[in-house]
């Protein structure tokens, strides 16, 4: 087992640092997702600390996916636009983590507990307690699914205003298992942009962000994409996009969104009121 520490000053910059560290020291790890033929994983422990989270530029652009992709998961994860898939009864999603932690199930409780709007609740009573957090693991259910969470919690903590204008918000998060290459970056930015939301409702400064994963892993199968991404950092000094050249193709993601026929009209009305934020204009349903 290996373990690494990257401390960078933007989110871009620290995922780059961590998935190379990772390539470079991981140890090697059978998975259970492995197909015939590939190789082992690389595999490290890792604290990945982000000095200024929200500094531009703050996205990579050589990250897994593309910027309507990144938008649409900033969506499920803050709104829950995609809670509605839920049903591991006909195969579906088993849960997201935006049901676990706006509206965390506990056997024999009848209404679901919102664990953010708890956490806002007592940073406003108790601006330096070290106890707001929100977990998404359910022992009773998570030890025989097919699909365990792999986000366990998010930590929120005040840092008092000595030495500054204002108090900020730092936000720790404990990952379980993290694809580090496919993953870890759509992560991180939504985990950001939650630290965001609350930081917004406290009237608090942003402040530093702590990404812990216990596993962090390249798949064997993605080791020709990963060496191809490696040849690209290797050969371009422009490697970061800023929120605001993304914000097109961000308005596109909601797009996608509102053109689902099943998205439920609440969250309709939400990605409505995004996409006016995004300063575009709707077309679609």
């Amino acid at each position: 087992m290996k373990s690494i520490h990257i401390e960078a000053r933007t989110l871009p910059e620290a995922w780059e640092a961590a998935v190379r560290r990772c390539w470079e020291e991981g140890a090697r790890f059978r998975t259970q997702y492995d197909k015939p033929g590939d190789p082992p994983s690389r595999d490290v422990a890792c604290l990945i600390h982000v000095k200024e989270p929200f500094a531009e530029p703050r996205i990579h652009k050589a990250f897994p996916g593309g910027l309507d992709d990144l938008e649409v998961y900033r969506a499920e994860v803050l709104y829950g636009v995609h809670d509605h898939w839920i049903a591991p009864e006909e195969g579906k999603w088993e849960y997201t983590y935006h049901e676990r932690l706006f509206a965390y199930k506990v056997p024999g409780r009848a209404k679901p507990i919102d664990q953010i709007a708890a956490v806002v609740k007592m940073l406003r009573k108790t601006p330096y307690t070290r106890r707001a957090q929100a977990v998404t693991w359910q022992a009773w259910n998570d030890l025989g699914i097919r699909d365990p969470a792999c986000l366990q919690r998010v930590w929120f903590r005040i840092e008092q205003g000595e030495g500054r204008e204002s108090d900020r918000l730092n936000l720790a998060i404990h990952i379980r298992s993290n694809d580090a290459f496919k993953a870890a970056f759509m992560n991180m930015y939504a985990f950001t942009e939650l630290q965001r939301e609350v930081a917004a409702k406290l009237g608090v400064a942003l402040g530093e962000y702590v990404h812990i994963a216990d596993s962090f892993h390249i798949y064997g199968s993605y080791f020709g994409e990963f060496e191809g991404f490696l040849g690209m950092i290797g050969r371009r000094p422009d490697r970061f996009f800023t929120s605001e050249f993304a914000r097109p193709m961000f308005a596109d993601g909601v797009r996608r969104l509102l053109a689902e026929k099943d998205l439920p009209p609440a969250k309709r009305r939400i990605m409505k009121r995004r996409l006016q934020a995004l300063g575009a204009a709707e077309g679609a349903p």
